[in-house]
């Protein structure tokens, strides 16, 4: 059995709700579970907070506990139609807003003196067709931006990266925003051609790239890189 810890963010930034709580939510119910466990996946999830350095400190809790093979990190990125899989984090914070705490770095390091960059050891381009396959928007992401989605996301391939008794990979996987959310966020931005995706969608995908990662695969040699 493959144990997976998969984390989802709290809201932020004005909005009332973020779509990553509520697919963990779902992750926790008897159905995923069972899904789950015929996939041969031992999974835990949790909620982390939206702030620099307590989202690290709380997911690395949770890999402590757990002892995962495979981390996956949930975040929002408002203007994506897809489930994106991040394939680099940046050792950067320059947060355009402040986050829950009130913090807003600019130009600092996540990690003093730590490598300019991480990039993920999963297969996300094989998970990518895979959730395509099943009907689901993906595509793979260049850029996890530079506010606490990506401070977890450096965060946390850092410590992996240099725990000796660790051979856990990471990924981290923005979603789109959810359509109720696409009125509030269009008020907040005044952005008017926001699109979105469907929970139901969002889970769905999220399970199937799980269980597709659970069984290690190869990566495929397939484009998915931009212009732009």
């Amino acid at each position: 059995m493959a144990r997976v810890l998969v984390t989802g963010f709290e809201a932020f930034g004005g909005q009332a709700i973020n779509p990553t709580a509520l697919i963990v939510e779902q992750l926790q119910t008897l159905e995923v579970q069972q899904k789950m466990e015929q996939g041969g996946v031992v999974l835990q999830s949790c909620l982390l907070p939206v702030v620099q350095g307590d989202s690290v400190k709380s997911c690395i809790q949770a890999i402590e506990a757990l002892k995962p093979d495979i981390v996956f990190m949930l975040g929002q990125a408002s203007g994506r139609e897809n489930i994106s899989f991040e394939k680099v984090a940046i050792n950067l914070d320059d947060f355009r807003i402040p986050d829950n705490a009130g913090n807003q770095p600019v130009d600092q390091p996540v990690v003093d003196k730590g490598p300019a960059a991480y990039f993920t050891q999963l297969p996300i381009k094989t998970l990518m067709l895979a959730l395509k396959q099943q009907g689901v928007g993906a595509d793979i992401s260049y850029s996890a931006g530079t506010f606490v989605c990506n401070h977890l996301f450096y965060g946390i391939s850092h410590y992996l990266m240099t725990q000796v008794h660790s051979n856990a990979q990471c990924d981290f996987i923005h979603v789109p925003l959810l359509p109720e959310q696409v009125a509030a966020e269009q008020q907040i931005t005044g952005n008017r051609s926001l699109p979105s995706m469907p929970l139901e969608a969002m889970v769905e995908g999220i399970v199937h790239a799980i269980i597709t990662a659970a069984s290690f695969p190869s990566e495929q040699q397939v484009p998915a890189g931009t212009i732009n």
